[in-house]
C-alpha cells in the first residue's frame, strides 16, 4: 500500500470523523465529567476495533450483505443510542459531576462507549463501503494486512479528535454549568434524533 493512498484514505476519513454525530455527543457528555474522557474515548475507539476485526477476518461483507441481521443491528442500536440519550436529557452533566466511584464510573463510561460506536450499523457500512475503494487485491500487502492498516488509521484518528473534543469541551465549559447543562442536553437530544433517524430509516426500508 503506497503512501498517496494511505494519504487519500486519511483525507476522506478525517472528513468523516469531523462530522459532529453520536460519538461527538458523546465524547461532549463524557468531557464534562471530572477524568471521564479517557474511558470514553476508549470505548469509541474499543468499538471500532471491533468493526476492524470483523473487516480483517471478512466478516463484514457476510454482515453487511444480510438484510435481517443489519435491521437486527439497527433496532438494538438505535434503541440503545436513545436510552443513552434519554438518560443524558434526565441527568445533565455539569463540570466534575460523578455520582459514582471512579473506578465503577470508568468502566461504565467506558462500556457506554463501546456500545455507542459498536451498535452504530452506519460505522458497519463504512468499513464495507469505504474500504474497498483503498484496498488493492493485486498489491504486494495481503487484503487482511491492508485493511488492518485502514482500520488501524481510522482508530487512531477517532481517538485524537474526540479526545480534543472532550477536553475542549470540558475545558471552554469548566466555569459555566448553565451552558454545560445546556450543551449536554443537546447531545442527549443528538442522541435521540440519530438514534430516531437510523430506526425509522431501517424500518421504513
Amino acid at each position: 500500500m503506497d503512501a498517496g493512498t494511505v494519504a487519500a484514505f486519511l483525507a476522506v476519513d478525517l472528513l468523516l470523523v469531523f462530522t459532529p454525530g453520536a460519538d461527538w455527543a458523546y465524547a461532549i457528555t463524557a468531557g464534562l465529567r471530572n477524568r471521564s474522557v479517557l474511558p470514553a474515548v476508549a470505548g469509541l475507539v474499543a468499538g471500532y476495533a471491533g468493526y476492524t476485526l470483523l473487516a480483517v477476518a471478512g466478516l463484514v461483507v457476510i454482515v453487511a450483505s444480510s438484510a435481517s441481521l443489519l435491521t437486527a443491528l439497527t433496532v438494538v442500536g438505535a434503541a440503545y443510542l436513545m436510552w443513552l440519550g434519554g438518560g443524558v436529557l434526565a441527568r445533565p452533566a455539569t463540570p466534575g459531576a460523578s455520582t459514582e466511584p471512579m473506578a465503577a464510573s470508568g468502566r461504565q463510561i467506558m462500556l457506554k462507549g463501546a456500545g455507542i460506536s459498536g451498535l452504530n450499523p452506519k460505522a458497519l457500512l463504512l468499513y464495507f463501503s469505504l474500504f474497498p475503494q483503498f484496498i488493492d487485491p493485486a498489491a504486494g500487502w495481503p487484503v487482511a494486512a491492508q485493511t488492518g492498516l485502514l482500520g488501524t488509521l481510522h482508530m487512531v484518528s477517532c481517538a485524537a479528535v474526540y479526545l480534543a473534543v472532550g477536553v475542549l469541551a470540558r475545558t471552554v465549559l469548566a466555569a459555566r454549568p448553565t451552558a454545560a447543562r445546556a450543551v449536554t442536553r443537546t447531545s442527549g437530544a443528538m442522541m435521540i434524533a440519530i438514534g430516531g433517524f437510523l430506526l425509522v430509516e431501517r424500518l421504513a426500508g
